[in-house]
């Protein structure tokens, strides 16, 4: 007869080898206090659509494996800081994507050191079997994570662990065999409210409670317009936001590099805005192919990286805008180009403020989206 706890034991010291820096167990039962959140928050409209849409797959093991009886959940600690910052100069402004979009994709890392783990269930108990999720799998990581002592889900709701902060990649394998469940993991928030305080878009709306549509790392990944009265949160944002972590008491101390391949990059972490502008498809699968920020495409990227110049004044790019306003075929691209000329308007000399409003004149006359050429008019007014 198979003893489990020797099965789990052999795991953890697996684990170690294949680089998990925390692993966790936890039965296979329904995740009834989430699901009630979610119906909760989809009710409430706070859901970003990026999500698996059936909640009850999202909080049900055993709709998702036969016979599944246990999962295992991992997370591997990423950076912090980056050895050296490149200098983001008057001339040569720099965007930021966030600390989760450092190095290789992480769903890859964590992914393969799923894998791993289940062949080597597989050698251990006879009929076993495994099935993965790293970050776009039905189940909820944290709701995971949580419930087999990783961590705690933090006010900001990000899984804060004892030894590695929130800075961790999650990923979890359900498995049908009975492999004895860890304790939760204390909440250790108390009476604290930094990241609902400090949160640039007020998204946090209460302790452990998300408005998605308010939180810019949701912003950054949309392929619509941002709105108006959030573009200025945005900063120099083109992928995510950590400031809620960035805050967090837990995140002060910590700063993990245990894994070479989570290194970043810090012409891809701080890219350079102008270039992004006229970057094509082929070049920026290339270049930001291999990070998890490029998931959406280079769409998302260039409309942050219209709103950074717009939020630096940076009037060096204005011609580089004023060609894309000319030759952009995607009114997202075209309508922020015109924000972002707004916003350096002020600093243009006379005499190219004269011919910016020529320009703007003959633009509009051969623009056919009638939100551009609100914008356009709204500009011309001043």
């Amino acid at each position: 007869m198979t003893d489990y706890s020797i099965v789990k034991q052999k795991l953890i010291a697996y684990s170690k080898e294949i680089g998990v820096d925390k692993i966790g167990f936890t039965t296979a039962e329904p995740f009834t206090e989430l699901k009630a959140r979610l119906y909760r928050q989809r009710e409430l409209g706070y859901q970003s659509g990026f999500e698996e849409k059936d909640i009850e797959k999202r909080t049900e093991p055993s709709l998702l494996m036969d016979g599944v009886q246990s999962i295992v959940a991992i997370a591997l600690a990423y950076p912090k800081k980056m050895a050296v910052r490149p200098e983001n100069t008057r001339e040569n402004r720099r965007g930021a994507f966030c600390r989760a979009s450092w190095g290789t994709d992480y769903h890859r890392l964590v992914g393969d050191c799923l894998e791993k783990l289940g062949r080597f269930l597989i050698n251990e108990v006879s009929g076993a079997k495994f099935k993965n999720m790293v970050d776009t799998g039905e189940l909820s990581d944290r709701a995971v994570a949580e419930r087999a002592g990783i961590g705690w889900a933090g006010k900001n709701t990000n899984v804060i662990t004892q030894e590695f902060g929130s800075y961790v990649y999650l990923g979890e394998m359900l498995t049908n065999v009975p492999l004895p469940p860890d304790k939760p993991a204390e909440n250790l928030c108390g009476d604290c409210t930094i990241c609902i305080d400090r949160c640039p878009t007020g998204a946090i709306v209460q302790g452990g409670q998300l408005n998605s549509h308010k939180c810019i790392a949701f912003l950054t990944q949309t392929k619509q317009d941002i709105p108006e009265h959030y573009r200025k949160a945005v900063g120099n944002r083109v992928y995510g936001c950590d400031t809620c972590q960035q805050v967090c008491p837990y995140n002060r101390d910590v700063d993990s590099h245990f894994h070479e391949e989570m290194e970043p990059d810090p012409e891809l972490a701080r890219p350079l805005l102008k270039p992004l502008l006229s970057i094509s498809n082929r070049g920026f699968k290339e270049i930001f192919g291999d990070l998890s920020g490029s998931w959406r495409g280079k769409k998302p990227i260039q409309r942050n990286a219209i709103l950074a110049l717009g939020n630096y004044k940076d009037v060096t790019a204005a011609p580089e805008l004023l060609l894309l306003l000319e030759e952009d075929p995607r009114p997202v691209i075209r309508r922020t180009a015109v924000w972002a000329v707004g916003k350096m308007w002020d600093l243009f000399e006379e005499g190219v403020r004269e011919k910016m409003i020529h320009t703007f004149k003959t633009l509009l006359e051969k623009e056919t989206d009638e939100k551009v050429r609100n914008e356009m008019e709204r500009l011309l007014l001043r």
